[in-house]
């Protein structure tokens, strides 16, 4: 649960300054009257550095009183990104004590001091609570309170607590071991989740996608012992909804790579390739908790990719669930498959709106590092949204091209279409004509390839490596999507 927020348009005294043990002051670009001003200029003095320096590297220093207090400046014309990477830089010495209660002053004009206040919550909620650990020595921790001081207007902060508790839930889910999260153990956290939540629940196992003659799915998932993967389906339906938008996320819990097995260095990790399975989960409890007058349906695409006798191998043909024949050109191209399957499913429902979220492809790593996620789509505009969306939540993401002569990368001689290819190139963009390939009814789809999963010192807002990339764009499409 995010820390409770108690706001005060009033400046913070002098009387809050000595009882703060942890105290964030976020100050404007032109310099005000700052609290604890004579500590802040020996530290700036100690530091050789000028005042606007603060607004790249925050400086920090402990209060007579035995406080921690951090100074940092927020520039007109920073992205949001930028402000949340300097807040979260400024703030990490104060959260990594693991206090109860983080004191938060903001400064300058009514406009500036909103801005900064919104920030500043939400980097201090997002990072608020540990993530899963099998360490003895650490237990779990939950900032408890905020006092906010210089702001106070409720309206502009349940839709970030919800957005936090999103990005929280999809970092605590990747974040677990493979042995903790399997397919089994997945599908019964989120089966207790959906009643918890009030959504509409339900599975299709192996047996039923055999029946369905879901192809693709099946043939990654039938390597594994036990047979525990599923397609799950959540479905949000508040009382007035006025669209209907399809979360769909792939939710590999394992991905050894199958008979073309990955090498150490590049399995090590692969625990986090449910990634995009957890990010659409985080965006249908922000979308829940938020009460977003929409219809959300969310699909799951939960498996593992092992090695083993009935595993599938190069070469081999299997059908989709729309008939499409696909010949099998490398098993580590798993993720591909199991979302043709769920794609179809969510296509059928016809939502006006559907966004893939997978860790798919290592050619968007190579394309943009972990700084930045890709996007794809069938609607040019959409793509538009998605780049001026990221930018105002601070996730940022670049758009590919979607052109459809990339479909000659896929010819096939036996089947009609190839699953991938073995050179690599563009592979992020092909992955994504293979997967418009399994869409029906033509609505609107985005297809994002989190690149950003996982960044060494953190990312953004986001103070661990994985970041939660995704949920606050997902959240901030299906709201643009209402409004």
């Amino acid at each position: 649960m995010a820390a409770k927020l108690i706001q005060s348009a009033k400046p913070i005294s002098q009387e809050a300054i000595a009882k703060s043990t942890h105290l964030l002051i976020v100050l404007p670009e032109s310099r005000p009257e700052v609290p604890c001003g004579d500590v802040l200029d020996a530290r700036l003095k100690r530091a050789k550095a000028k005042y606007e320096e603060l607004a790249k590297s925050p400086i920090h220093a402990d209060l007579p009183g035995g406080g921690h207090v951090a100074w940092v400046v927020l520039k007109s014309g920073q992205s949001v990104f930028e402000q949340h990477t300097v807040l979260r830089k400024a703030m990490a010495p104060l959260l990594e004590e693991e206090p109860d209660t983080l004191n938060i002053a903001v400064l300058g004009s009514a406009e500036q001091r909103a801005s900064a206040a919104e920030a500043a919550v939400y980097v201090a909620w997002v990072n608020g609570t540990s993530l899963p650990t099998r360490k003895k020595k650490d237990k779990p921790w939950t900032l408890g309170k905020i006092r906010l001081h210089g702001h106070d207007d409720a309206d502009d902060f349940a839709a970030l607590a919800a957005r936090a508790e999103g990005n929280l839930l999809a970092r605590s889910l990747t974040q677990l071991p493979a042995n903790d999260l399997t397919p089994g153990l997945y599908r019964k956290f989120v089966r207790e989740l959906a009643d918890k939540q009030g959504w509409k629940h339900e599975e299709y196992d192996l047996k039923k996608l055999r029946k369905m003659g879901a192809g693709a799915f099946v043939a990654v998932a039938q390597g594994s012992e036990p047979e525990d993967a599923a397609i799950v389906h959540l479905t949000y339906t508040p009382k007035k909804s006025r669209k209907t938008i399809a979360l769909v996320g792939k939710g590999i819990c394992f991905d050894t790579g199958g008979h073309n097995l990955k090498p150490a260095r590049y399995m090590h990790g692969m625990h986090e390739d449910m990634n995009g399975s957890a990010v659409a989960l985080g965006i249908l409890l922000a979308a829940t908790q938020s009460k977003l007058p929409v219809r959300i349906d969310c699909w799951l695409a939960i498996a593992q990719n092992h090695i083993g006798p009935l595993a599938y191998k190069q070469n081999d043909v299997v059908t989709a669930l729309n008939g499409t024949t696909i010949e099998i050109i490398h098993t580590d191209a798993e993720g591909r498959m199991v979302l043709a399957d769920t794609l179809t499913l969510a296509s059928r429902e016809k939502p006006d709106l559907m966004i893939d979220f997978a860790t798919l492809t290592g050619s968007m790593m190579t394309a943009l590092g972990s700084r930045y996620s890709g996007v794809l789509g069938n609607r040019p505009e959409l793509l538009c949204q998605a780049v001026g969306v990221g930018a105002k939540v601070g996730e940022r993401v670049n758009a590919f091209p979607f052109d459809a002569d990339y479909d000659e990368e896929l010819d096939s001689d036996i089947a009609d279409v190839k699953q991938c290819t073995l050179d690599g190139d563009a592979d992020h963009i092909i992955a994504a004509r293979f997967l418009s390939k399994f869409i029906e009814n033509d609505p609107a789809w985005l297809h994002v390839d989190l690149s950003a999963v996982r960044n060494k010192g953190g990312l953004g807002a986001v103070m661990g490596d994985v970041t939660g990339f995704g949920v606050g764009l997902g959240l901030g499409l299906v709201v643009a999507a209402v409004e």
